[in-house]
C-alpha cells in the first residue's frame, strides 16, 4: 500500500544523512553517521512508523545498492527538462518492480506506488 506523506512532518523524528554535517538543529533530528546504509538497517528494525526519503538521490541510490527500499512513491511532472539527476545508477543491479497505486493531480502530475517484485523476468 502506497503510504501518504505524513501530516506534521516536523513533530515526526527525522534521520539525516550528511557527508558535510556536523549537527542538525531542526526539531527531532538525528544524524546519520558512518555507515549509513547498516544506520539504517538497523532503523527498520525498530518499532514505529515508515521511513522516508525526501530529496535526496544519492541517499536513494545507496538504499538501493543495499536492497533497503520497500516502497518507490514517485512522482512524474509533465515537463521536460532535457537532463538531469538519475535515480538509478548505471550498473546498478536491475530489479522488477510492482505498481501498487497511482494518483492523480489537476496539474498533471502522476505519483506512482511501486513494490519491489524480485528479479527482471524477460520475455
Amino acid at each position: 500500500m502506497c503510504h501518504r506523506f505524513p501530516e506534521g512532518l516536523n513533530s515526526l523524528p527525522k534521520y539525516v544523512a550528511s557527508t558535510t554535517l556536523s549537527s542538525v538543529d531542526w526539531d527531532n533530528s538525528s544524524l546519520l553517521g558512518g555507515d549509513v546504509a547498516a544506520e539504517v538497517a538497523k532503523l527498520k528494525e525498530l518499532p514505529g512508523g515508515e521511513l522516508q526519503v525526501h530529496g535526496s538521490g544519492g541517499l536513494a541510490q545507496t538504499l538501493i545498492e543495499h536492497d533497503l527500499i520497500d516502497e518507490y512513491r514517485l512522482a512524474y511532472f509533465p515537463v521536460h527538462l532535457g537532463s538531469g539527476k538519475k535515480l538509478f545508477r548505471d550498473r546498478a543491479r536491475t530489479a522488477a518492480l510492482r505498481l501498487v497505486s497511482t494518483q492523480f493531480t489537476p496539474a498533471g502530475v502522476i505519483i506512482a506506488c511501486y513494490e519491489p517484485a524480485g528479479d527482471v523476468v524477460h520475455g
